[in-house]
């Protein structure tokens, strides 16, 4: 796939790249806060509002992780609130989920991931667990917690629930692992160790479920790797360098429909796309503040519509982009229960 890459910077409100064979990956809007998934206010509203000045609305402080669930709605977790905010577009409703504990608080939420019943399953890296939500943001428990206020885990970061299976994957990026529980917690096995080769990992971070595919962001290693369901290396993608092409410190990993690995990379402020060979196929964004641009891109999430979402950190919001690939039966993602459909 050759990319012919044409930005519209006099129009920065739209932004569209066109790829071969009639491919494209278009911008179609980002949010920031509360606010924007309010209804447009009545007259007497704005009337009230000029006398009693503006609604308090809640905005994202540092959005790092994102993913959808069944229901249309997005979720964001945000270090610098020490929440999740869950979005709901379609009923214009928006929620901020804490967990606030005697022992157990949510300080450093990281990834996040829904499963079949949109229960919410959040890392947090300070507190070791994992916090799992309710769909409708009531705390239910927390995996990997131990007495006296601390968690099994050294560093929790990426997460994901296979229901069918019932598997929770998770990462230790201190301990150079990813590990395989069961639904109520219990480990059941692991893979890795620190290393450079194939199966190892330094300092892994982000996970993500894919059909039969976990894909491992192996941050200190400058790539991605692919394993199977049980942990077997299957492939890689990625190397270290100072330029487009080359990886340097990779934040997130996601798929599309036709088997494309999108790898955010912070340093660059870019978004790289590569096929499962390793080979890069086109790049979007840049350092800077519009559409299609990020400062510090973290989160990134691709729904079975195509939509990708891409957390632009220091810039506090979520953009969204639309790609309209070839949709063949042979290269649509398969369903796994836990991802949002």
């Amino acid at each position: 796939m050759v990319a012919a890459q044409k930005h519209r910077t006099a129009q920065p409100e739209y932004w569209q790249i066109s790829l071969a064979s009639g491919r494209s990956l278009t911008w179609e809007r980002s949010f920031s806060s509360q606010a924007d998934v309010k209804p447009n206010r009545g007259f007497w509203n704005k009337v009230w509002d000029f006398v009693a000045g503006m609604p308090d609305y809640r905005g994202m402080v540092r959005p790092y992780s994102v993913v959808t669930d069944s229901r249309g709605r997005i979720l964001v977790t945000d270090p610098g609130a020490a929440g999740v905010h869950i979005f709901d577009f379609q009923k214009h409703k928006y929620k901020f989920v804490q967990r606030l504990g005697r022992t157990f608080s949510m300080t450093a939420p990281q990834c996040i991931a829904v499963d079949a019943e949109d229960n919410i399953y959040v890392t947090d890296s300070l507190a070791g667990v994992i916090f799992v939500f309710s769909p409708n943001g009531r705390f239910m428990r927390a995996i990997g917690a131990l007495k006296g206020g601390e968690g099994w885990f050294k560093r929790p970061t990426g997460i994901a629930v296979d229901s069918a299976a019932g598997r929770i994957y998770v990462t230790d990026t201190l301990r150079f692992r990813v590990y395989i529980l069961d639904m109520r917690g219990t480990v059941l096995s692991s893979f890795g160790q620190r290393g450079g080769l194939p199966g190892e990992f330094n300092y892994p971070t982000e996970l993500r479920l894919e059909g039969d595919t976990l894909l491992v962001v192996d941050a200190l290693n400058f790539r991605v790797q692919a394993f199977d369901l049980s942990g077997k290396f299957e492939y890689a993608v990625g190397q270290i360098g100072d330029s487009i092409g080359a990886m340097f410190r990779p934040k997130a990993v996601a798929m599309d429909s036709e088997g494309d690995l999108y790898v955010v990379d912070d340093e660059w402020g870019v978004v790289q796309v590569f096929n499962r060979q390793g080979q890069l196929l086109y790049w979007f964004g840049g350092n800077g503040t519009h559409a299609g641009q990020f400062q510090l891109p973290a989160g990134l999430y691709i729904d079975r519509s195509d939509q990708v979402f891409v957390v632009d950190s220091f810039n506090r919001r979520v953009q969204v982009f639309r790609y309209a690939g070839l949709k063949t039966a042979s290269l649509q993602k398969r369903t796994v229960a836990g991802e949002a459909q």
